[in-house]
């Protein structure tokens, strides 16, 4: 069954500072949405926004029915922020065990976490923690996925299998992606916007984007 999000009317300020005006973003199951913009521009205020735990003036639906705390519903939306949000006393096997998730499914597509089941959370690195809490987001059931920076701190070929498991699991929900490698988020989304100015603006090309000053290719 396909499901549809949309965010609209969205107005945020700040010490008198606007930061979004007017914005308005969807995404279906199927759909992958990539948020390209500077830092301070909003993009991260927008999916707390969306997530609901950002409170401004704004219409956040869900089939068309309205969703001003999505939150409190982890299978209608599920929001992987900048930091790390696992409580770091906890296994990998309760981590996927809460998760509801099959860790030798998990182990056999990223090797490096073979017998790691028993490790805790704390004492794994920075890329293996991003890479374990991207794997539950993505994974986990729900309608959406918003992922806030997911290939920071990731090398390259971790890169490249986060970006397979994201078009893995399109068929299963829709996503939104913000990240500053952007060749990395074009190459996976179906659909780019660029945020600037507190405006969202749909892109189609590479141009485009360098008009509204995120990219400088000459």
């Amino acid at each position: 069954m396909k499901h549809l999000l949309e965010v609209d009317s969205v107005q945020l300020e700040f010490n008198n500072r606007k930061i979004l005006s007017d914005v308005y973003l969807k995404v279906m199951t199927g759909d992958i949405i990539g948020l390209l913009g500077r830092n301070g521009q909003g993009k991260t205020s927008l999916f707390q926004i969306i997530h609901g735990v950002l409170n401004c003036d704004k219409s956040v639906r869900v089939d068309k029915i309205n969703q001003p705390q999505v939150f409190r519903n982890s299978e209608i939306l599920r929001f992987l922020p900048q930091y790390h949000f696992i409580p770091p006393s906890l296994s990998l096997k309760r981590i996927f065990s809460d998760f509801n998730l099959d860790f030798s499914i998990f182990e056999n597509k990223f090797k490096e976490f073979k017998s790691k089941l028993n490790s805790k959370f704390i004492t794994l690195s920075g890329g293996e923690k991003r890479i374990i809490e991207i794997y539950i987001i993505v994974k986990s059931k729900s309608y959406f996925s918003i992922l806030d920076e997911p290939f920071t701190q990731l090398n390259p070929l971790q890169i490249e299998k986060i970006k397979e498991l994201i078009l893995e699991e399109k068929e299963n929900k829709g996503f939104i992606i913000s990240d500053h490698k952007y060749e990395d988020v074009l190459e996976v989304s179906n659909t780019i916007y660029v945020l600037t100015s507190g405006k969202i603006h749909l892109v189609s090309n590479i141009n485009e984007i360098e008009s509204l000053g995120y990219l400088n290719l000459k």
